[in-house]
Formats: structure tokens, C-alpha cells, sequence
């Protein structure tokens, strides 16, 4: 019970704080994306590049780590799109549903989370999921997505579409300046530090309030026969395919298992809705998806951290 009130209930208290603005009308129907560009495109870039900048390379080059949250994600994106496909789904709404499955909340949910539970030591894993999540899964959706609806574009259009989109994405260009500024020795004047450490310091708190304006949304009725599965996928089976990878397979420190497993545990991200919606597909299911995980990793988080003595 420690572990759900010092440290899950805090968290999905700012959850719910975004969802009780939405609900009782103080804020309007545009905050949750007003909110989430500022997340996306200044606080949470600014946190990576804080974190990259100031991590020495052995925090960030953990191959074990990477090999099982990575593998991890990409079996359970591999078994939800195989499955979606043998149902009659078209490819563009299988890579969707894979996303469904498999795209952590690692940006929004894993950093306040992983620092509330294991020490600000744990925000450069933490910063190593979030790019496997938001480059290395999304961009292999993005591509699977673009191929599937230009079936007579050829394959090196498709993937100059991803490439770019990619490398406008401030998630991915965020750790790589930081890994740039900590290789070239560059010191930050301490205005331009101080300016940095603001942003990165709302980055949390206000990730967690649009993540709760964004599940206040009103939506459609969830069909349970497709979500059901979607969420025992991402909260069970994939933190359950991490810890296989990550104990018996690379056998990486306990500490570092703790956190992969945790990672992969969070919620549905809200990238997965974000590319529904641009190409019009499934997208009611989708945010169903975000909330219920949303709601229900409440206890199965609290699960992991008690199981883990924290």
C-alpha cells in the first residue's frame, strides 16, 4: 500500500486533476492540445536534453536494457498485428491496434514515475525507452501505415516520408543535441541552463494534467471484444515478455529489469491516438484504448512497484 500512496496516487492525481478541469468545463475543448504541443514540443524535449546532456555514456549505452524493452515492445507490436491481420483487418488499422499494444507511456507517465520510484539514476533508461517508443516503434508503424495506404508508391517514397517525419520529431532531436552538447564539451551559460531547467521541470507535471484532459474527452462505446485484448497485451503480456528478456535471457541487474519492466507496464501512449487520428482510422478505439489502460495500470503498476519493494 506504501507504494500506491507515495508514489502511484500522487501521480494519477495530476491525472485526474487534467480530467476534472475537462469535465467541469474550466477548461475548454482546445487544452488538450494546446497542452500537449507544449509537452511535445518544449517541456519534454527540454527534460531529454537535460538528461542526455548532463549523463555520462555508460547511463544511456545499457544494451542489455535496450535489447529487452526493445524486443519486448516489438513482440508484443508483432503478435498484435499478425492477430489483426488473420481477423480481416486492414494493415493501416493492424499497425494502429500494434501500436494499441505495444507504445508505452513512456514520455508522459515513465518519467515521473520511474524518478518517484527509483531515484533520478533511473531517468537515463527512462530516457532510453522513450526514444525505442517514440522513434524505433512508432517510426516502424508510421512506415507499416504509410505502405499499407500508398500500396503503389514505392517503397523508398515511404520510407523518405518516415525518415522526415522522424527527424522533425522533437522527442528524437532532443537527446540527439544533448549527446552532441555532452561530446562536445559544451557548457551551458547559466541563464540558457536556468531557462532549461524550468521547461524541464514543468515537463512532468504537465504531461500528467493534458494526459487527464485528453481521457476526459467524451467518445464512443468501447467494443470490449477488440480492447479487452489490446489492454491484457500492454499491462500483462508485454511487462511479462520484458521480465523473460531481461532476467533469464540478457540477465541485466536487477535494478535495470525493475525499470524495463515498469516501462513496459505503462499505459498506452498517446502517440498511438495521434496517428489514428491523422489518418482517419479507428480512432474512437484507440482512445478508449489510452483511457481504459490508463485506468486500469492504476492497479497493476501498484502491483509491480509493491512486488518490487518500493
Amino acid at each position: 500500500m506504501s507504494a500506491l500512496f507515495s508514489i502511484v496516487l500522487p501521480i494519477f492525481a495530476l491525472i485526474f486533476a487534467g480530467w476534472g478541469m475537462r469535465r467541469s468545463g474550466i477548461s475548454g475543448p482546445t487544452a488538450t492540445r494546446e497542452l500537449n504541443r507544449f509537452v511535445v514540443f518544449l517541456a519534454l524535449p527540454a527534460l531529454l536534453f537535460r538528461i542526455v546532456a548532463n549523463a555520462h555514456m555508460h547511463d544511456l549505452w545499457q544494451p542489455g536494457f535496450i535489447a529487452a524493452f526493445g524486443l519486448g515492445s516489438l513482440a508484443i507490436f508483432a503478435i498484435t498485428l499478425v492477430w489483426q491481420c488473420r481477423r480481416g483487418a486492414h494493415l493501416a488499422d493492424a499497425s494502429i491496434d500494434g501500436l494499441n499494444s505495444a507504445y508505452a507511456n513512456t514520455g508522459f507517465i515513465g518519467f515521473p514515475l520511474c524518478a518517484a520510484a527509483f531515484g533520478h539514476t533511473s531517468l537515463g533508461p527512462a530516457t532510453v525507452a522513450t526514444i525505442l517508443t517514440v522513434c524505433v516503434l512508432f517510426g516502424l508503424a508510421l512506415a507499416l501505415v504509410e505502405i499499407a495506404l500508398q500500396p503503389q508508391a514505392s517503397i523508398a517514397r515511404a520510407i523518405g516520408r518516415v525518415t522526415w517525419s522522424l527527424a522533425k520529431n522533437p522527442l528524437l532531436l532532443a537527446p540527439v543535441l544533448g549527446a552532441v552538447a555532452a561530446a562536445c564539451g559544451v557548457v551551458m551559460p547559466e541563464g540558457i541552463e536556468r531557462f532549461l531547467n524550468l521547461l524541464a521541470d514543468a515537463a512532468s507535471p504537465c504531461a500528467l494534467v493534458a494526459l487527464g484532459l485528453f481521457v476526459a474527452e467524451k467518445r464512443g462505446r468501447p467494443d470490449w471484444s477488440v480492447l479487452t485484448p489490446l489492454v491484457v497485451l500492454k499491462l500483462v503480456v508485454q511487462p511479462a515478455v520484458t521480465w523473460l528478456l531481461a532476467a533469464y535471457v540478457f540477465r541485466i541487474t536487477p535494478g535495470l529489469t525493475a525499470i524495463a519492466v515498469l516501462q513496459s507496464a505503462l499505459p498506452t501512449g498517446t502517440g498511438a491516438f495521434m496517428l489514428a487520428e491523422y489518418y482517419g482510422r479507428s480512432s474512437d478505439t484507440t482512445a478508449n484504448n489510452v483511457l481504459i489502460s490508463t485506468i486500469v495500470s492504476m492497479a497493476t503498476i501498484s502491483i509491480l512497484l509493491t512486488f518490487w519493494g518500493h
